[in-house]
């Protein structure tokens, strides 16, 4: 029996032995369900791991026009130029208040004697006597004087200061003294004050913040304040001759020959009321970045700057017969106010500055202080 079992066992060992062969080694055992063993992994280089700051964040939604906020004014290439005049020349809000009443002239008086010692504007007593030209006052001659503040203007003050300073609109000052074209301030002038809704205890500092510039503003109130028989600075033909801030600059006598286009890109935005009320006063016109931006005409800089955030890098061009010219949203100014340029010249360089939403041109035509559309001065293309 020994011998017959251990022939058995003998053979049942060399079938397990034989069975083990035939099964490839990591195989689970008859009966398990099991996932198959992962290959290895070919070694790979090192890879650099980025920190977590320098992965390159999802880009937001662009947020409309009236939400943006604008790029910083670093952001806009100027070339070195003093401050605009409205900084270089802060003014004190001083006004002088004039009760209203009436003034008996009496031998010697002239308009501008009557205004100093009542403290009225001269214009504005003309204006509510309807003197003319040349303002001749007679002995015995009963004048209105129209009571309010008057604010006396001084050397190298400027509109927009004189608006900022009391914290309103310098439209408002504009239609209170009947200002007109060039809107170039005198010194010893007097100008009635409108009302304003800011507080007294407000610091200049908190309406100087509160203050927004326009682009009538700038068309209107940026020219410094001259002397009485002082004349406007003549144009610089380079932009290495810099005018001083208390320098007005001397527009264009007229428009020569016709408008062009500033730049060759296909118009986005039109002028006029768009889809969701806002309006427009030029066109909008895309164009690669930092493509030339060129004079629309000859004419004189009133302005560069990037002061009006909507529009970023901003020029403005005066063009004689009240013709003014607009270009917005550049990244580099190549001009200097009071800078004389012909038309086709480069004057900037387009960007997306301001709330532009794309690299492309604001462009604006304005007659006077109105906008005209500027597809109606310009050649057809």
């Amino acid at each position: 029996m020994k011998g017959e079992e251990m022939t058995r066992l003998a053979l049942a060992l060399a079938m397990a032995i034989g069975l083990g062969a035939c099964i490839p080694a990591g195989s689970p055992p008859t009966g398990y369900e099991s996932a198959p063993a992962p290959a290895r992994p070919k070694p790979q280089p090192p890879q650099r791991r980025e920190p977590a700051q320098a992965r390159p964040q999802p880009s937001r939604p662009q947020q409309p026009p009236a939400q943006r906020t604008p790029l910083p004014e670093q952001d806009v290439r100027v070339l070195p130029a003093p401050p605009q005049s409205w900084e270089a020349r802060p003014v004190a809000a001083d006004a002088r208040p004039v009760s209203a009443g009436t003034y008996l002239a009496r031998p010697g008086d002239t308009l501008r004697s009557i205004a100093d010692k009542t403290g009225a504007g001269s214009e504005a007593i003309a204006r509510a006597n309807n003197l003319v030209a040349p303002y001749v006052v007679f002995p015995g001659q009963k004048l209105t004087i129209p009571g309010g503040r008057y604010h006396l203007v001084r050397a190298g003050e400027s509109g927009i200061a004189i608006a900022r300073a009391y914290g309103i609109e310098w439209s408002r000052v504009i239609a209170a003294n009947a200002l007109a074209e060039p809107y170039i301030l005198r010194t010893g002038q007097r100008l009635l004050i409108p009302s304003s809704s800011s507080s007294p205890s407000q610091s200049r500092e908190e309406r100087a913040a509160a203050f927004h510039i326009d682009i009538d503003d700038l068309l209107t109130g940026s020219q410094p304040a001259l002397a009485r028989t002082e004349r406007p600075a003549r144009p610089s033909a380079s932009p290495s001759r810099v005018l001083p801030s208390t320098a007005a600059v001397a527009p264009p006598p007229r428009l020569v020959g016709q408008f062009a286009w500033p730049v060759r890109g296909q118009v986005v935005k039109r002028f006029g009321a768009g889809a969701s009320g806002e309006r427009n006063d030029g066109i909008k016109i895309a164009v690669p970045r930092t493509t030339p931006v060129l004079a629309a005409a000859d004419g004189v800089v009133a302005y560069v700057g990037s002061d009006v955030p909507a529009l970023g890098g901003l020029v403005i061009l005066r063009h004689g017969n009240g013709w003014t010219s607009v270009y917005g949203h550049a990244s580099q100014l190549l001009v200097q106010r009071g800078q004389s340029v012909k038309k086709g010249q480069k004057i900037a360089l387009s960007g997306s500055t301001g709330f532009a939403d794309r690299p492309e041109l604001h462009f604006e035509i304005r007659k006077g202080r109105v906008p005209v559309d500027p597809t109606t001065q310009l050649p057809p293309r």
